[in-house]
């Protein structure tokens, strides 16, 4: 059974809007702040332990548009692993071993879980996130908290059903006071 990681920059005040874009009143903010070699070691091995990637359509364009033009070992696994993404636009996706999910969310999501072993990772997808909260489909967070208060910009936290449990699984402090922190829904 598969289960889905949400895994998010993040700042202070709950920011997670564009923390490596530029289209944003502060471009690549989460880039002011050194992650240190532990941050950058937690990131690949959460991207190597992924099973596959599921992503909302602009996270999914941004990945598309990046990852078939680099060389190496992470290029490789982002590159061959299968990728789902939520569009109800998105109709012939040109990365390679991509799936579009098109359907009822809650419906498409839970058939997911069934049919991939392993961690479906969601990077970024702030709306895809959002909506998998509130439907009680996610089954870790990890948050990269960085030491800033933007005081502008989209939140992850939105209005949800009902109330959720969560335990903390671990907690690392990394680079610049990069916090790293694992969740789990106790179910």
């Amino acid at each position: 059974m598969g289960r889905i990681v949400a895994t998010e920059f993040i700042s202070l005040d709950a920011v997670v809007e564009a923390p490596g874009g530029d289209d944003f009143k502060y471009p690549n903010w989460s880039f002011a702040f050194d992650r240190g070699p532990g941050g950058e070691r937690f990131k690949e091995e959460e991207a190597y332990g992924s099973a596959a990637l599921l992503l909302g359509r602009a996270t999914y364009e941004g990945f598309a548009g990046a990852w078939p033009q680099y060389d190496g070992d992470l290029a490789d696994k982002y590159n061959g692993m299968p990728k789902y993404v939520v569009s109800r636009t998105l109709t012939d996706p040109a990365w390679h071993n991509t799936t579009v999910l098109s359907g009822d969310l809650v419906d498409e999501v839970t058939r997911l879980k069934t049919e991939v072993e392993g961690e479906i990772s969601v990077p970024g997808s702030i709306r895809l996130v959002q909506a998998l909260l509130a439907a009680d489909l996610v089954d870790e967070l990890h948050l990269m908290t960085f030491p800033v208060i933007l005081g502008h910009g989209r939140r992850l936290w939105d209005s949800t059903a009902d109330m959720t449990a969560w335990e903390l699984a671990d907690a690392s402090v990394y680079g610049d006071g990069v916090l790293v922190t694992i969740h789990r829904r106790r179910r």
